[in-house]
């Protein structure tokens, strides 16, 4: 029975999906939301507050400051809490109610950019913020998760080495790239892997990441509307880019039988099920996709119909489309 003194000390790492049985495509699905902060944020939030520890940026009076469409500032928030600094989470309209809220009852601040910057995007608006408030208040220290090394550091060292170690014989794995932590840690480990495996990066359409034009996205997790600066493309095999009505029904899929996953979940295991169907002549592939975490956050959102109907029509539950291919009883 593990018994732990602080919240940093859980988190499940080797629970894994099959989904073969709901999609039938050959994917394993590393499930990344056991933990007290409920998503993969938690590695990189660790890992750049135990580097600004050690740095000396961070000390006693600091004021942790992030920008954060959700899950980072959540896990940053429980850190905060455990270790006793104040923090303050920088965030738009697109964070989920429950996570600004969850932030609040760890003791932390929400501050709510209410316009997007001159181009229409809401991460140049708050970093605009953070940084003025930096600038006006040396109490506060920015750990600048958008160029941060700690945040791909962090899964150079525990996300890829863990699937490796239960997939040795690896041959694709399909990241989700938001901040591109996940992404650019996991591809850099596998490009030192004995054996060749294909990164592909999952992104939404509407992101410019990977150079693609802007447009809207209501979801938060996954695409920017800032080209990020951790990004190294040379590491990454291919690019998939998903709709968000296509992100919406494969989370729908996987609750039918009985897995509730987050949005970036469904993007990701979207992108994945679509290249893999493109290579059925490859069904002997070993394929993971990594899911950043779970889908109590999202009640409101993407499990809401009214919520989805407003947004992408009466169609987008379609009934037979959801079923099609889930377990029988």
């Amino acid at each position: 029975m593990p018994v732990i003194s602080v919240p940093l000390d859980f988190n499940e790492e080797e629970l894994y999906v099959d989904l073969r049985s709901i999609f039938g495509q050959p994917l394993f699905l590393k499930c990344e939301g056991f933990n007290f902060a409920g998503s993969i944020k938690l590695k990189a939030a660790a890992e750049m507050v135990e580097a600004a520890e050690r740095e000396g940026a961070l000390m006693p009076g600091s004021i942790l400051v992030e920008s954060s469409s959700g899950n980072l500032g959540v896990a940053l928030s429980m850190i905060a809490a455990s270790k006793g600094y104040g923090f303050l989470c920088v965030t738009d309209p697109r964070c989920n109610l429950s996570s600004r809220r969850m932030m609040e009852a760890l003791g932390s601040q929400v501050h709510l950019i209410a316009e997007p910057d001159a181009h229409g995007g809401w991460l140049g608006a708050r970093i605009d913020y953070v940084r003025a408030l930096c600038a006006s208040d040396d109490r506060y220290v920015w750990l600048n998760q958008y160029t941060n090394p700690g945040n791909w550091r962090a899964h150079y060292r525990t996300t890829a080495p863990a699937i490796a170690r239960q997939f040795p014989d690896l041959d694709v794995l399909f990241v989700g790239a938001g901040t591109t932590g996940t992404l650019m840690g996991c591809a850099r480990y596998f490009w030192e892997y004995h054996r060749r495996v294909r990164v592909i990066a999952v992104d939404s359409v509407g992101s410019v990441t990977f150079g693609g034009p802007p447009g809207r996205r209501m979801i938060p997790g996954l695409g920017t509307s800032v080209r990020p600066a951790l990004l190294d493309e040379s590491y990454v095999d291919e690019v998939i880019q998903v709709e968000e009505a296509d992100t919406v029904r494969a989370c729908h899929r996987l609750a039918r039988s009985g897995f509730l996953f987050g949005g970036s979940t469904g993007t990701v295991v979207s992108g994945a099920t679509d290249w893999l169907a493109r290579h059925e002549e490859d069904r002997d592939l070993t394929a993971v996709a990594i899911a950043p975490d779970l889908g109590e956050r999202y009640l409101d959102t993407i499990y809401q119909t009214n919520w989805l109907q407003d947004l992408y029509g009466e169609e987008i539950l379609d009934a037979d489309e959801l079923t099609a291919g889930t377990r029988s009883a």
